[in-house]
């Protein structure tokens, strides 16, 4: 893992998301809060105290990938566009079931040592570049963890905003108000993962659910488009109870936040929990609508969970936005972000608002 180290740190810049006590710097990235002391590493890997200075992710993508939005996933933000994703190495969680370990992991899993074959150094002008030639509209920070790499993230976004680009993150939220505060000028949309509704399962996953919870509400307070997934996992976190809790959170912000149940299916270190069942998705959606939410989405199912891949009317259940998996097949939401048919305003950001 040495060499891996090596390379990662030279492609570091100075950071800013800290403060400095006695030779060591507070990291204010994520709410783990690493105190990290001089020639030590933050619980993410990724970021390192240098002679007193942090040093941050900068100037590398491990993937960079152009693919729909509904991709993220977002279903209320500028629906049929295209994202350039990009992601870098690293996460501040350890979760058993991640579907992208190779590249969260790095440093902390030797398993995921062979993630520095994909590393590519690339300028955030390039980036932009990229993005322009590519006709997408969004620029989205995924893969890993992207609260961990934030001060190159806004270094991209105050460029995409300048060119007129749309910005989003998929996270797992574990945020600090510090960190939210310095992304939300530059931050349109944050998806974040809601794990589970215990704090107990969030701990033994590296996390700490009133955390996410209070950056799910402050991401929404700021002004930034918020949706929100869970993946549903068998055993783990698919009871009635445990949904109904998950859902009266998410409509005690706002009966708007779009819920997404998406389905596991074994991988990394959780191989033996079986695939979540198609009913259990309906399910989980169900106890969402009783819960109050107005739109709510199956994930990783595409073709076997009827309307919850569509966008209804929330007043007179109209078909808004008709999809197939991550295809837009047709999109009736007027101009203004309404219903065509009732007029009832449609929660989300929508092309020529």
């Amino acid at each position: 893992m040495q060499n891996f180290s090596e390379k990662l740190d030279a492609l570091t810049h100075p950071g800013w998301l800290f403060t400095k006590e006695n030779g060591a710097v507070r990291c204010h990235a994520c709410a783990h809060r690493c105190l990290i002391q001089p020639g030590k590493r933050g619980i993410c890997q990724m970021r390192i105290n240098i002679d007193g200075e942090l040093r941050v992710p900068w100037g590398y993508v491990a993937a960079a990938n152009v693919d729909p939005i509904e991709k993220k996933p977002f279903m209320h933000f500028l629906p049929g566009s295209d994202a350039l994703t990009f992601g870098m190495l690293g996460c501040n969680f350890h979760c058993d079931f991640c579907q992208n370990w190779i590249s969260s992991q790095a440093l902390r899993d030797p398993a995921s040592a062979s993630s520095t074959q994909y590393i590519q150094e690339v300028s955030s002008k390039e980036l932009i570049r990229y993005a322009l030639r590519s006709s997408a509209e969004i620029i989205a920070s995924s893969y890993n963890e992207p609260l961990i790499t934030s001060e190159w993230a806004i270094d991209i976004f105050k460029l995409a905003k300048e060119s007129g680009l749309n910005t989003v993150y998929v996270s797992n939220g574990f945020a600090t108000p510090e960190v939210l505060h310095a992304l939300q000028p530059f931050l349109d949309g944050y998806k974040i993962d809601l794990k589970c509704i215990s704090d107990e399962k969030y701990r033994n996953l590296g996390g700490n659910l009133q955390v996410v919870q209070d950056t799910i509400k402050l991401a929404h307070d700021l002004g930034m488009w918020v949706e929100v997934v869970t993946l549903v996992i068998p055993e783990f976190n698919d009871s009635n109870e445990e949904l109904w809790n998950t859902a009266r959170y998410l409509a005690g912000i706002s009966m708007d936040i779009p819920w997404h149940v998406s389905a596991f299916y074994p991988t990394y270190k959780h191989l033996n929990a079986e695939r979540t069942p198609a009913d259990t998705i309906q399910r989980a959606a169900e106890i969402g609508q009783e819960a109050g939410l107005r739109y709510i989405y199956a994930g990783n199912l595409p073709g076997r969970v009827g309307s919850l891949e569509n966008t209804y009317c929330p007043r007179c259940q109209a078909l808004l936005i008709e999809r197939t998996g991550y295809s837009v097949q047709s999109n009736r939401i007027t101009t203004e972000g309404t219903c065509p048919q009732c007029g009832e305003a449609i929660a989300g950001v929508w092309a020529e608002q």
